[in-house]
């Protein structure tokens, strides 16, 4: 890739993720923790660094304190003396009185720095998906095929398709139909099982982008969202392409995750824990940053009986002591301490999560700061659990952060 320093990388994080609920009762839905010791937006953050990318602005809005802090700590790793940047910009108000009404109006207000930094190309992305991409492939693709706009794509079976925005493409890759969400949604002219979905991957051409969103800002009747105003509208005024996801992760099935869901972050949580997990977090060629605090390494405690401090198929932070507890297919974020006797199996456990004596937890999540009382059963009766926490639909608990008995 040449002239990298004419792109500028947007990364959209001000996103309320209401489905993620309670997870984002108190933060942004890309600051949520992932994979023990990862915050969502660490994964889009490290595919820019990787690809040389160090012109990047992160569009926050949304209970941003918590995402702000892990950016400050985490990704302070740029010279402005060299020309890099990272930037949480907060929805400032410099357009009108309104704050982000959508993805393109995130865009639309912030087209001052488009004009500061003067770029020949924007690359914008989401913050809150879980993959790995060298956006490198993707760039000179555009540059190749004289595109104006282009969408990365990934094929998902017919029947996921209707939670994206479907693509329709040509034989040249041309897209020319975009639908949000569709009923009905049309597959792939290459494979009758499989849809073309949107991954809020979009690489403009700077004069293409400011056209397209100015023309947006003025319609009284849009949404201002990227996939169901401004793609739909550009196909058949500029050219517009579909460039196929090409995998970083380095496995036989191609990995990119929407965790918009809580049974999707659980799902996405418990891949990493298989035995050969399906997301690569120990590539040395494509390493995920994040913000490392100084922590004692990983304790577990009594080895006779009963009273065994054991982790079995698990990922466990740092700080975590196994006190005579068992921990079994389970994701435990730093500071964890499972006390004797207690069993936590299939489960997801965020920092400084006390777990007390005898009890017994399967298949929940819970946030930060929690104290579970000893001898506390969480996961086998769910008419018992739905009488204190939000259980999903297919039985995963979830307990808020800062939750006290």
């Amino acid at each position: 890739m040449t002239n990298k320093e004419k792109i500028l990388t947007l990364v959209l994080a001000g996103g309320k993720g209401e489905r993620l609920y309670p997870l984002t009762r108190d933060r942004a839905k890309p600051s949520v923790p992932f994979g023990a010791i990862y915050r969502i937006i660490d994964f889009t953050l490290s595919n820019a660094i990787n690809s040389g990318l160090r012109k990047i602005y992160v569009l926050i809005q949304y209970k941003s304190y918590s995402l702000q802090r892990h950016i400050r700590e985490g990704w302070n790793i740029f010279s402005r003396e060299l020309g890099e940047f990272l930037d949480v910009v907060p929805a400032q108000m410099r357009i009108g009185t309104d704050w982000y009404l959508g993805t393109a109006d995130s865009v639309f207000q912030n087209i001052y720095f488009l004009n500061q930094e003067k770029p020949d190309m924007v690359l914008i992305l989401s913050g809150d998906h879980i993959y790995k991409m060298d956006y490198r492939r993707m760039i000179e693709f555009h540059r190749k095929n004289n595109a104006d706009l282009t969408v990365s794509v990934f094929e998902v079976p017919v029947e996921e398709a209707k939670r994206f925005g479907v693509l329709e493409i040509n034989k040249n890759n041309e897209i020319v139909s975009f639908e949000e969400k569709p009923e009905n949604p049309k597959p792939s002219p290459n494979n009758p099982d499989v849809c073309l979905i949107s991954m809020g991957i979009y690489l403009f051409n700077t004069e293409t982008l400011v056209q397209r969103i100015m023309e947006d800002a003025k319609k009284p009747d849009s949404s201002h969202d990227f996939g169901k105003d401004v793609i739909p509208s550009t196909i058949g005024k500029n050219r517009v392409l579909a460039f196929p996801f090409i995998d970083e992760n380095r496995k036989e099935t191609k990995y990119w995750r929407d965790i918009g869901t809580i049974e999707a972050y659980y799902e996405a949580n418990m891949d990493l824990v298989n035995i050969e997990p399906v997301l690569n977090l120990y590539d040395s060629q494509w390493p995920i940053r994040t913000f490392h605090e100084q922590m004692p390494p990983v304790k577990t405690v009594f080895s006779h009986g009963e009273r065994t401090g054991m982790v079995l198929d698990s990922i466990v932070g740092g700080g975590c002591i196994i006190s005579g507890g068992k921990v079994i297919h389970s994701v435990l974020s730093p500071w964890v301490r499972i006390n004797s006797y207690a069993e936590v199996s299939e489960s997801i456990l965020l920092n400084n999560v006390n777990v007390g004596r005898y009890c017994k937890i399967k298949r929940t999540i819970i946030d930060k700061n929690v104290i579970v009382p000893q001898g506390t059963v969480i996961g086998y009766d769910h008419e018992e659990d739905r009488k204190r926490f939000f259980v999903s639909e297919k039985g995963i608990v979830v307990i808020p952060k800062d939750y006290q008995w």
